[in-house]
């Protein structure tokens, strides 16, 4: 195995096992490391790695760790890398349900959740600091992030946040730049669409298989719309009991990781190992294809004037959406002064300490909400 493989095996499986909070906060943890320790790539390549994520299906800090790994050492990187953050999350759900399954019930560690999300917030907002720096190049992308936030924060949704930016500055540049010499390559989203559906559509072979594969391939945002599908997929057909599905979110929320190894749980309640199996490789398998597909088009984009400034916005706008999802975090955990003092407490050191591991960030947010929920 090459240096690049190994370092990227020992990177993700870490993070694969203390990656808590979703998404946001993988981002986080992957920008501390890949950008600020590592030096594996510049600010800029990383935010133009997460806007390009915001623009496909998928869970978007497994399909950031697959364009890491791509970046970092081609094929087998992708694949390293996305297995690796992968697999830890899948075997400790794999483990709650079995335990679910065996004993009805799962084991009470809200004490310790109590005091990791307050942590999690500050872990979030120290690496989006110097993302939003390196991301307002300009007055009027400093107007489309702030409109973006606003969005975001009252409920509109992702997807729309994210092309509504992108959109509206590549019509800006091209107004700017029509009287002007620039190269305009053409770019069809639909025939990258049509590619991607052509390669999925060989890979099914079985309903769960189907089930999942196709959630995987549509589903934009957070966990919370895959629960939605997850509802109408399984529960309105009567496949799964809804306290099955709260209970999967459940796991989903306090397993480190992709919280879209909740379908491991489902998956194990349908059919055992053998589900969980098909439901996992079902809901991964395109955000590998789509990385896959995704990564020559980010180059030329940022070499194409306007998809360079399409890009710029869209990576503003996941800026912007990254605030929006601390805000939200916010008002749902920090509300009474034991969640206080442990998020000034992690905020403090974060910003004061940045060479601070963001494991132990989670480690002593954990430890201090046990503590505290004693008083």
């Amino acid at each position: 195995m090459s240096t690049e493989l190994r370092e990227l095996t020992r990177l993700f499986l870490k993070l694969g096992f203390i990656a808590f909070g979703g998404p946001a906060a993988h981002i986080a943890m992957m920008q501390d490391e890949v950008v600020v320790k590592r030096k594996w790539m510049s600010e800029q390549h990383f935010l133009d790695l997460i806007g390009a994520t915001n623009l496909i299906p998928g869970p978007n800090s497994t399909e950031l760790a697959i364009h890491i790994g791509y970046d970092r050492a081609g094929w087998r990187g992708l694949l390293v890398a996305g297995l690796c953050f992968i697999l830890p999350a899948v075997f400790i759900t794999g483990c709650f349900a079995w335990l679910y399954k065996t004993y009805g019930q799962l084991p009470q560690l809200q004490p310790y959740l109590y005091g990791i999300k307050p942590a999690i917030i500050a872990i979030i907002l120290a690496a989006v600091f110097p993302l939003a720096k390196k991301s307002l190049k300009s007055v009027w992308l400093g107007v489309i992030g702030a409109a973006a936030l606003v969005l975001a924060i009252v409920g509109v949704s992702e997807i729309y946040v994210m092309f509504g930016a992108g959109f509206v500055a590549l019509l800006l540049a091209y107004f700017r730049n029509k009287n002007k010499s620039v190269p305009i390559h053409s770019f069809s989203l639909l025939s990258f669409v049509q590619a991607t559906g052509t390669v999925l559509q060989a890979v099914s072979n079985t309903k769960l298989f189907l089930i999942f594969l196709k959630i995987g391939a549509i589903l934009y945002g957070s966990g919370y719309v895959l629960f939605a599908f997850l509802d109408t997929e399984l529960v309105a057909t009567g496949l799964l009991t809804r306290q099955q599905l709260i209970d999967a979110i459940a796991v989903g929320q306090f397993t480190p990781g992709p919280v879209f190894s909740s379908v491991t749980f489902v998956g194990y309640q349908l059919n055992g190992w053998a589900g969980a199996a098909v439901a996992t490789i079902g809901i991964f398998l395109p955000s590998f294809v789509f990385v896959a597909l995704l990564k020559p088009v980010v180059k030329y984009m940022r070499n194409s004037a306007l998809m360079a400034a399409f890009l710029d916005a869209v990576n503003v706008a996941s800026v912007a959406v990254i605030v929006a999802v601390c805000v939200e975090m916010g008002r749902e955990t920090i509300t009474d002064w034991r969640t206080i003092v442990i998020a000034i407490l992690s905020i403090a050191i974060t910003f004061g300490f940045r060479k601070v591991n963001s494991a132990l960030i989670v480690i002593g947010g954990a430890l201090l909400g046990y503590l505290l929920t004693l008083i």
